[in-house]
């Protein structure tokens, strides 16, 4: 080797080794310089930028964390979103790092954003049912004063991000307003370009691990992988996003995306157009649930499908706008072949159109030009449906097929079941639905079903020998003219027969003849549909005859009825969508005669509460018949234990199906109990009789009474309890609001209780008499009281109104500071503990404070009289005259303010202190404010 080649390449690796080192030199000690200005600079943006609290654990500054970009890293981010949802987490992140612009920091001594970086993070987007939403927390800066120079540089801390990237997070969007949640996992995404600028193209690379889509509550799309490549134009000015080259892949389908979204302070815009054309139905099929992409594999499936989807509108809650929504697929040339069936599904063929103008589902639109397929030479299925409209409903269908269902379960390959029989069905449909108008299409056909058998892998033995034979027939178009035949429908399980013969006409007055006669296994039964391991045990007799009309029961035309027959169940399990837990009926003997259905004997329970009711019900067949009948009755009920806190609407419990709004006021109050909410359509009473009743942590026991359910609340009449070894009479009503809002108006009558116990054991005692706690001996109680109930199920104070007597027959107070301060200010000791019997104590209540009407007692000679304001949080505004031995004729006042913990003690004064009340929101439930002390004085 040459000696100037040996130099030239020593002295080229030492200013390579000199320059790598200085560089790292450099990566190490720079975030060393400029840690205090780029921490201050983090929090300034937060400060001036967000409404909202930001928090996080640690701060760094490295160029290590996301090579080679100096960064800085917040740990532990946690981000609230905007109001209503102040509370609520927007943003949690185990990191969030902002990349810094080196040269700016370096040469200029500014930081400038240019990178985001989020990692292990969820993303909670909220839109409650008004159109708020919380991601509303970024302050737009104020305009720039138009006479500055524009080439003037950028003062303070700046974004101007070049790159975004989320790395495995979780992102959550629900829109209660549009009935929308999206739920994506494991989302990862990079974007890049020229952020900074007021349009720019961010190019995008975006893949979820697992994305769910839900409407009204109802999955759509569930656990799907998808894959984006985007070019998205956004302009910030307007917060607008120009969808131009965007490709989705969810599984298998390819979905192309084109059109404009922009985002307003009270909605959006959006014109969006989603297409996957000319693809193969085995691939639109991979989005089908989870569940079924093992049969999909083992199928061997043909066809192409066009599939488009367009949403296109303004979306604003305050002025009622919302987008129309179109969908449209196509089917063609489609065949369905499980691993080698003896004969194929063939010719199938679909065209639906289906549009939702305003996302109005009274305006829905639904075309299904076709539907229809074979399977083998005979068997084929034909369909069409042109609808309009929900409620009120414009129809013309048609279903005209004849299967073999052998024949179709082999095709198809259905692992869960196991069919056989001959189904045939011919119906025609055209004209009006309303139940409101009484209107339905004139309709022709029948549907029939003979030799069939069912068998599903949860449940080892087959319904057999089930036959169905339906005919309709309607001419005029009326509910009048609709006659249903049900002649026969039977089944055989475990070898019990079942029989079903019901003719139904008339619908607008019903008339009904049903004869149902047969034993039927239910738990085992339940498990043929259901998975194994549910412990329902139940079973079923019934040998029923039914007659009659709607009208001989509502007009009290009892003679006409012909009802009778008997319905004996055992251990079923029953749920309602207003209670967490599931009814569990022990024995239920029930015995129908004409209008009225007996319960001869009915053992049930519900959590650890039990129930034994003898009784009646009217009109049922009425009730089921009916869309908002109303189901009355009159029954005795024993009970050993009713546990009202399992009853309340957000507690935890077996039953999954529960109303929108419960689950709603789940998620958002997840550590409330909820009230109890009281069905709609019942009008019961029930002469009750309880060992015990066991309610917010009280104990009541020996309950006996009139209880019921009327008009949607709950009464109790002339009821009694022992409780602290009283008797309380009670007469109150009951109604929810919602599932976290209750209002109640009561009235209590207690004689001869312990005031100690009463103190000690009941909350609202407790708050409501206060000396109480420095009180022995025997009081009575008749007080009126109203007002809302929580959350929790326990009464807001502010909303409190009523009034009533405190009756003292023996008591003693002994420490109580306002009598010790009397007795102090005045130097006469015997008033310190002083002895009451026989007095009467008259108040009213009213947003939270407690107006006590004048009483005078003796106490050591002396004849005080006292009267006054106090709140249920302890403020004092009471007036006092002390009258002197003898007889009292002479005295002076005393004023007492302050709290009932520091009381503030005035003789010879007349001034106190005026308390403002409590304001309170009833329509909404909320203190708007809390009582105080008002500045000015007020004299007696």
């Amino acid at each position: 080797m040459p000696a100037s080649f040996k130099h030239t390449a020593i002295k080229a690796l030492k200013i390579t080794g000199i320059t790598i080192s200085v560089i790292l030199f450099l990566l190490f000690i720079i975030p060393l310089l400029f840690p205090g200005k780029i921490a201050s600079e983090v929090k300034k943006i937060a400060n001036e930028r967000l409404d909202t609290k930001l928090d996080f654990t640690k701060s760094k500054l490295s160029f290590f964390t996301h090579f080679p970009s100096l960064t800085v890293s917040l740990d532990d981010l946690s981000l609230t979103g905007s109001k209503p949802f102040s509370n609520d987490t927007l943003l949690k992140a185990d990191e969030v790092a902002f990349g810094i612009n080196l040269k700016r920091l370096l040469f200029d001594n500014e930081v400038k954003i240019n990178k985001l970086y989020v990692s292990d993070a969820l993303i909670n987007v909220m839109v409650n049912e008004k159109g708020q939403a919380n991601y509303n927390i970024y302050i737009a800066p104020e305009n720039r004063d138009e006479k500055k120079d524009p080439n003037a540089p950028e003062e303070g801390t700046a974004i101007r991000l070049e790159r975004i990237d989320l790395k495995n997070c979780h992102i959550k969007y629900n829109d209660r307003s549009a009935k929308i949640l999206v739920d994506a996992k494991g989302f990862n995404y990079v974007g890049k370009g020229n952020l900074s600028e007021d349009i720019f193209d961010l190019a995008t690379d975006a893949k979820i691990d697992e994305l769910d889509f839900f409407y009204d509550r109802t999955g759509y799309i569930r656990k799907k992988e998808v894959r984006a490549d985007l070019i998205t134009r956004i302009n910030t000015n307007a917060l607008s996003f120009i969808l131009q080259k965007n490709e989705l892949r969810i599984n298998k389908l390819p979905l192309k995306f084109s059109g404009l979204f922009t985002i307003l302070r009270d909605g959006y815009k959006i014109n969006i157009k989603a297409a996957s054309e000319n693809t193969t139905v085995k691939d639109l099929l991979s989005v089908m649930p989870p569940e079924y992409l093992t049969w999909l594999e083992k199928t061997e499936i043909s066809g192409k499908s066009d599939l488009l989807l367009t949403f296109k509108g303004d979306y604003n809650v305050q002025k009622k706008q919302k987008p129309n929504l179109a969908f449209n697929l196509k089917i063609n040339e489609g065949s369905v072949n499980y691993q080698d069936a003896p004969v194929p599904l063939t010719d199938f063929q679909m065209d639906l159109n289906a549009m939702l103008p305003s996302l109005d589902t009274e305006q829905l639109l639904v075309n299904l030009r076709t539907l229809k397929f074979k399977v083998g030479e005979k068997d084929y299925f034909n369909a069409y449906l042109h609808s309009k409209g929900l409620s009120e409903m414009d129809i013309n269908a048609s279903v005209k097929g004849a299967l073999d269902l052998a024949v179709v379960d082999a095709a198809l390959g259905l692992s869960s079941f196991d069919l056989k029989g001959i189904l045939k069905t011919d119906i025609q449909a055209r004209g009006k639905f309303s139940t409101s108008k009484k209107l339905f299409p004139k309709t022709k056909g029948g549907i029939s079903l003979r030799n069939g058998w069912l068998k599903t892998e949860y449940y080892p033995n087959p319904i057999t020998n089930i036959t169905f034979i339906a005919n309709m027939l309607n001419k005029a178009g009326t509910y009048q003219d609709l006659i249903v035949a049900v002649a026969p429908a039977s089944f055989v399980f475990e070898g019990s027969p079942v029989y079903v013969n019901a003719t139904l006409s008339d619908f607008s007055d019903l008339a009904y003849n049903a004869k149902i006669k047969g034993e039927l296994n239910v738990g085992r039964i339940y498990q043929v549909f259901s998975q194994k391991g549910l412990d329902l045990t139940g079973y079923a007799k019934a040998d029923l005859s039914l007659k009659g009309k709607q009208s001989y029961a509502t007009n009290g035309q009892y003679d006409k009825l012909d009802n009778r027959g008997t319905l004996i169940l055992k251990n079923i399990k029953a749920t309602s969508e207003l209670f967490p837990k599931a009814f569990f009926i022990k024995q239920g003997n029930f015995r129908f005669q004409n209008e009225k259905m007996w319960f001869e004997k009915f053992n049930a329970s519900y959590g650890k509460s039990d129930f034994d009711i003898n009784g009646y019900l009217l009109n049922t067949i009425n009730y089921f018949l009916e869309s908002n009948g109303t189901l009355s009755g009159n029954f005795n009920l024993k009970s050993k234990l009713i546990n009202v806190d399992e009853f309340m609407a957000l507690e935890s419990g077996e039953n999954k199906d529960r109303k929108t709004e419960v689950e709603y006021a789940k998620e958002d109050h997840p550590k409330m109990s909820g009230v109890v909410m009281i069905p709609k359509n019942l009008n019961v009473s029930l002469n009750a009789n309880a060992d015990k009743v066991e309610y917010n942590g009280l104990k009541f026991n020996k309950l006996t009474g009139k209880t019921g359910i009327t008009k949607g609340g709950f009464y109790l009449e002339n009821a009694t309890f022992n409780i602290i070894d009283c008797i309380l009479g009670v007469d109150a009503s009951y109604k929810d609001e919602s599932p976290t809002s209750a209002h109640f108006d009561a009235h209590f009558r207690a004689k001869d209780f312990d005031v100690q116990r009463a103190y000690k054991e009941i909350p609202m005692f407790h708050d409501m008499v206060t000396a109480a706690e420095k009180a022995h001996g025997i009081i009575s109680v008749d007080y009126k009281i109203k007002g809302d109930l929580d959350g929790n199920m326990s009464p807001i104070y502010e909303s409190l109104q009523g009034g009533g007597t405190l009756n003292l027959r023996d008591v003693k107070i002994q420490g109580l500071k306002l009598f010790d301060g009397i007795s102090s200010k005045t130097g006469q000791n015997g008033l310190n503990n002083p002895d009451m019997k026989g007095i009467e104590v008259k108040s009213t209540i009213d947003k939270n404070l407690i107006n006590i009407e004048p009483f005078t007692f003796t106490v050591a000679g002396f004849k005080p009289t006292v009267k006054g304001t106090t709140s249920f949080d302890g403020l004092l505004d009471l007036r006092m005259r002390l009258g002197l031995p003898l007889f009292g004729l002479i005295g002076f006042p005393i004023v007492i303010t302050g709290t009932h913990d520091a009381p503030k003690i005035k003789i010879f004064s007349k001034t106190g202190q005026e308390i403002n009340p409590a304001v309170y929101d009833e329509k909404n439930n909320k203190v708007v404010r809390k009582e105080k002390v008002s500045k000015s004085k007020t004299k007696s």
